[in-house]
């Protein structure tokens, strides 16, 4: 019950129940147009004998007639079959929608913050460069920075670790382990307590010295994000690591942009050097670098403000909030972290941004769908009707025509399963 399959089952499962606001909107006209008809069809049956003094049987039968057309069945269901067939296919090509609520957004976003680590990037960073201070050695300083990064699943915390592991340092978890949130770690090791995490904690124990703030400023410059070892007294090393641009992120970026999305901001807590050397690499329109997890939630408050639809992406812990907080959560769902997963309204399962555009012009090619479906109803059975009460339609040619009608919009709907 526990494994991601089962929790993917059960999200596919609560899906249906989420609503679009197709759906919704089809709901509230049928609520109007179910009682309006019938009430059309007993003017319909009793106006012409009691003021036109016609034959009552002949009024009887077109106003019959004029129900069977006016059934709502091809209307109400046109909208929950696109639905989902829609998210079936979402899901077949490894994009977990949660919901039909979800699956109209990607076709107004216009708008998208984006993280670096792990969605931009590869997320699998490697250790570049070791810098011991302070009388430490490489060996030490990595061990110092094992035993704090063990408890972590952070890609920069594994690289780190994979790092340590492939020098044969041993791994000693640290004692009253405890996560600074979005800045770093502290623990005791060997009895002494030691911190680690990024420039902003090295800032806040008031130890950025001359020394260790111009070896750090050249490891941002050359791109590295760099992470800091120290105890109460002194910094202990500095330790870079680099993570590469995704693959195919270019492309991605400049699809999106074709697709209409007029703003694409990147959102990190990683620092400013590096943020600004790969979103300009990428071409986008703006930076927000060193940002706490509450300092994203603010930034993708004020774009909701001032833009409206707008979309974050992310795979951390950290990013989470924001998630939640955007008017669409996307999560990098293969290496991104529960709370990411569980907060977005939309996961990428395969962890490929390719999937981004195509779900924008999956959602746009639904929208399209529920509204041919809409407008086919509605004519047919306006066509049908307007002949009834001039006496050219049948009880079979309106049966023909209901029938018709629901058939073909479920057709039209059951397309979508054939997205790729």
């Amino acid at each position: 019950d526990d494994t991601t399959l089962a929790h993917i089952i059960r999200l596919v499962g609560e899906a249906r129940s989420r609503r679009s606001p197709s759906e919704q909107w089809v709901d509230r006209f049928a609520r109007w147009y179910t009682p309006s008809v019938m009430i059309l069809a007993l003017l319909v049956f009793v106006v012409p004998p009691l003021l036109l003094t016609q034959a009552w049987t002949v009024w009887l039968y077109r106003a019959l007639v004029l129900l069977v057309i006016a059934c709502p069945c091809a209307l109400v269901i046109s909208t929950p079959v696109s639905i989902v067939a829609a998210l079936a296919a979402a899901a077949r090509n490894g994009v977990l929608v949660k919901g039909g609520a979800f699956l109209e957004m990607p076709a107004r976003l216009k708008v998208i913050a984006i993280d670096k680590t792990g969605t931009l990037t590869r997320g699998r960073p490697v250790v570049q460069k070791i810098v011991p201070l302070s009388g430490h050695d490489q060996r030490e300083l990595l061990r110092l920075a094992v035993a704090l990064e063990v408890h972590s699943n952070h890609p920069i915390a594994r690289a780190i670790l994979e790092s340590a592991s492939q020098c044969g340092v041993p791994i000693t978890p640290a004692d009253n382990f405890q996560v600074l949130q979005g800045r770093g770690a502290t623990g005791q090791i060997d009895g002494r307590e030691f911190w680690l995490g990024s420039h902003r904690l090295l800032e806040e124990r008031k130890m950025d010295t001359p020394q260790v703030h111009q070896r750090l400023a050249a490891m941002s410059d050359a791109g590295h994000s760099v992470v800091i070892v120290g105890n109460d007294t002194h910094v202990c090393g500095l330790i870079a690591v680099t993570d590469a641009v995704r693959p195919g992120a270019a492309e991605v970026i400049a699809d999106l942009r074709r697709l209409g999305i007029q703003r694409i901001i990147m959102v990190t807590g990683d620092n400013n050097s590096t943020a600004i050397d790969i979103a300009s690499s990428l071409r986008l329109n703006e930076v927000r670098a060193e940002l706490l997890p509450q300092d994203k939630v603010e930034a993708v408050e004020e774009l909701v403000r001032l833009h409206g639809a707008v979309a974050m992406i992310g795979d951390g812990v950290n990013d989470a909030p924001a998630l939640a907080r955007a008017d669409l959560g996307i999560a990098m769902g293969a290496a991104g972290s529960d709370a990411a997963i569980e907060a977005a309204d939309i996961a990428l399962m395969s962890d490929d941004l390719a999937k981004l555009p195509w779900l924008i012009r999956h959602s746009r090619r639904t929208l399209s769908v529920i509204r041919q479906n809409i407008a086919l109803a509605l004519a047919v059975k306006g066509a049908v009707a307007a002949l009834t009460v001039f006496g050219f339609a049948s009880l079979w040619a309106a049966i023909a025509a209901d029938v018709g009608a629901s058939l073909l919009v479920v057709g039209n709907g059951l397309r979508l399963l054939r997205a790729h």
